[in-house]
């Protein structure tokens, strides 16, 4: 998760700051290169032109904002620099009618229906393949959902950093994440009988989706009255989504990233 680092809390000059932040913050940041940029050398490039980026503008940065999202604001640029569409590639997530489909016959079980032991397992089989299925979303929609569900930043720090309104990032994170639902949905055990059809209009069950997703972004518990089981399924796997987007562990930077990335600064330094 994302610190309330200011830039006081650095050393004032730019060689011994970089350091102190890729001490600090190299091992996330090369993660979130990986799955910004889903490969290793990519994700390299991304942290070093981030670094060598945020050396140069160390001195003009003036820490109006936490040093993290003035970094993240780099690395977002960077990478959409980096970003080379690849072949197969979705250009688009589904609808909402495609990605919720709340007429299917087939449902999950919710999460009440399994034993702590099934509901582990969900999760355990879960984790790599959302890490994969956060790589192959689009990158319009992959970034913001890794800035909010993976860093945990807020939408307005995310709207800052993208530079899009702050309605079009949780629009984003929001199909996102019923994307990456979707993958849960796939590895739940499925209900032994069709659930009752919907009770209410669509657009009833699409708010509630909508009031879920926001409680789900303020960290609050979501209730209703009028949750029908197929949309409390819906919800389950959602939950088990986010859970395991914040819980996916940072990795290690590659031995000697760091030791590069000192080299171009000097090299920065003496040019």
């Amino acid at each position: 998760m994302t610190q309330t680092e200011a830039k006081n809390s650095y050393p004032e000059d730019p060689g011994e700051a970089v350091e102190k932040i890729i001490e600090r913050h190299g091992s996330l940041l090369y993660s979130l290169g990986l799955k910004f940029c889903g490969n290793e050398w990519e994700a390299e490039d991304l942290v070093q032109e981030t670094m060598i980026n945020a050396f140069k503008g160390w001195e003009s940065f003036e820490g109006r904002s936490k040093v993290t999202t003035w970094l993240y604001t780099i690395a977002s640029r960077v990478c959409q620099k980096l970003h080379r569409k690849k072949a197969g590639e979705p250009l688009y997530l589904e609808s909402l009618q495609e990605l919720v489909p709340l007429n299917a016959k087939d449902f999950a079980k919710t999460a009440s229906e399994l034993d702590s032991l099934e509901l582990a397992e969900v999760k355990k089989e879960s984790l790599e393949k959302i890490e994969r299925g956060i790589s192959q979303l689009p990158l319009e929609f992959r970034m913001p959902l890794i800035l909010k569900d993976v860093v945990g930043m807020t939408g307005p720090e995310i709207s800052r950093i993208m530079e899009i309104e702050e309605g079009t990032v949780k629009s984003r994170v929001h199909r996102a994440r019923l994307k990456l639902r979707k993958i849960v949905d796939s590895l739940m055990p499925r209900m032994e009988i069709e659930p009752p059809p919907v009770q209410y209009s669509v657009e009833v069950c699409l708010d509630l989706l909508n009031a879920k997703q926001s409680a789900i972004d303020n960290n609050v518990e979501f209730t209703s009255d009028i949750i029908c089981l197929r949309c409390q399924s819906v919800f389950d796997s959602l939950d088990i989504a986010h859970d395991v987007c914040s819980r996916i562990a940072s990795n290690e930077i590659p031995d000697g990233l760091l030791d590069r990335i000192k080299e171009k600064i000097g090299r920065n330094k003496d040019s």
